[in-house]
């Protein structure tokens, strides 16, 4: 009972159930972010006119991210890939309701008499769009001088179209008025049009306004392809996923009883594998540093593998001093001390190796080894867990409830 007692007090095993508790929280509470693999969504493949240097790339990808998140679309991922592609990693979202609104610069130009006015630099704010029945208004804001030139060019034409163009491409058009056909400059200017339904209307105004909000694009632009992802392929898998598990927990449980011949052993060997599973996915439900996917997925499982061998490696360390003296305690502490210099070796070569590959993953985005980079996240997460948290743990469970004492 008194071996109880202490392995409870253990610092190592109240930072253990203190980590547990507040993973268990946050995933009930926040839930786990889940990528393309898991909750459906869309890949798009945004190819630039010409190769672009850093600076252009970086204002590319600021610009499709804001228009986005305008847009409403919060679950997002925009990265280049070298020097002349992106590409865009959209959760929960299919390609028909995106597609238009990144693979376009957003040049925005108003006319007169076919004259541009104005245009998309000149604009300084842009309201809330809004909608009644099945037409849609813009408000905008402009520069004085944006306003004077428009107000200079509309002078005497009162009952005269103003057209308004998106890319080339008409979009609206509406009749100078009185008050600003009298030379007056006014700096708040509405686009105004309408559509067939008023879904329409909401997607249209929603487009405008995420693509005057965000800017234009300083390149032209054209989606190369286009992946859509249904969300059933993430039922499937979680349950294939769960399966797999559960399965690989009773195989480790049968290994570890066959090579030992101890009950004992079986159950903190798989307490501390669900134990970092949990935490892990803790960690990542609490500061979504990774979306959970195939390539998360795997480093976990890798993760939670290196910490099985580890602990069969302490556990052969203690099992291999059969009973031990109070006196020989001591060289029982230097074995499984020795045990963890090859655990953090290990660790440490392991974290070298999956650095290099987050690095290239984070660069090079969705395409080729960038989609291993989460794998890397999440090995890198597990393994300083189980050498931290979970291992320290396992150890001092083997030293209180599996050495016997002579």
């Amino acid at each position: 009972m008194s071996n109880i007692t202490d392995f409870l007090k253990d610092y190592r095993v109240i930072v253990l159930f203190v980590l547990l508790i507040g993973s268990l929280a946050s995933i009930s509470l926040y839930g786990v972010p889940q990528g393309l693999d898991l909750k459906g969504g869309s890949l798009v493949q945004i190819h630039l006119e010409h190769p672009v240097d850093t600076n252009t790339m970086s204002t590319v990808t600021t610009v499709l991210d804001k228009r986005l998140n305008v847009f409403g679309v919060s679950d997002i991922k925009v990265r280049a890939s070298g020097d002349q592609d992106v590409i865009v990693e959209i959760a929960g979202v299919q390609p028909d309701q995106v597609a238009k609104l990144i693979g376009t610069p957003g040049k925005f130009e108003v006319k007169i008499d076919n004259k541009t006015v104005y245009s998309g630099s000149d604009i300084t704010s842009v309201k809330t769009y809004q909608i009644t029945g099945t037409n849609w208004e813009v408000p905008l804001t402009v520069t004085l001088d944006a306003a004077k030139k428009f107000a200079t060019a509309a002078k005497g034409k009162a009952g005269e179209n103003v057209s308004f163009y998106l890319d080339n491409q008409f979009v609206t058009s509406a009749e100078i008025g009185e008050d600003i056909a009298n030379g007056v400059p006014s700096t708040d200017i509405v686009v105004r049009g309408g559509n067939s339904t008023k879904d329409a209307a909401i997607n249209e105004a929603k487009n405008l306004h995420a693509v005057l909000q965000s800017g234009s694009l300083p390149v032209q632009v054209n989606i190369a392809g286009i992946q859509g992802i249904s969300a059933d392929l993430g039922d499937q898998f979680r349950t294939g996923a769960l399966m797999a598990g559960v399965l690989a927990l009773i195989v480790v449980a049968v290994i570890v009883f066959v090579r030992y011949k101890r009950p004992i052993l079986v159950l903190p060997i798989v307490f501390t594998s669900i134990a970092e599973l949990i935490i892990i996915l803790g960690v990542i439900s609490i500061s979504h540093s990774v979306e959970l996917d195939l390539a998360a997925i795997a480093g976990i499982i890798a993760a939670i593998g290196t910490g099985v061998d580890d602990q069969i490696i302490i556990t052969d360390e203690v099992l291999k001093r059969g009973k031990v003296s109070k006196r020989r305690r001591t060289g029982l502490n230097l074995k499984i001390k020795g045990a963890f210099f090859i655990i953090y070796a290990s660790a440490a070569t392991l974290i070298a190796a999956m650095i290099p590959l987050f690095y290239v993953g984070i660069t090079r985005g969705l395409t080729g080894i960038g989609l291993l980079s989460n794998f890397a996240i999440t090995t890198i997460l597990g393994v300083l867990i189980g050498i931290f948290v979970t291992r320290p743990v396992y150890a001092k469970f083997m030293e209180k409830f599996v050495v016997k004492e002579e």
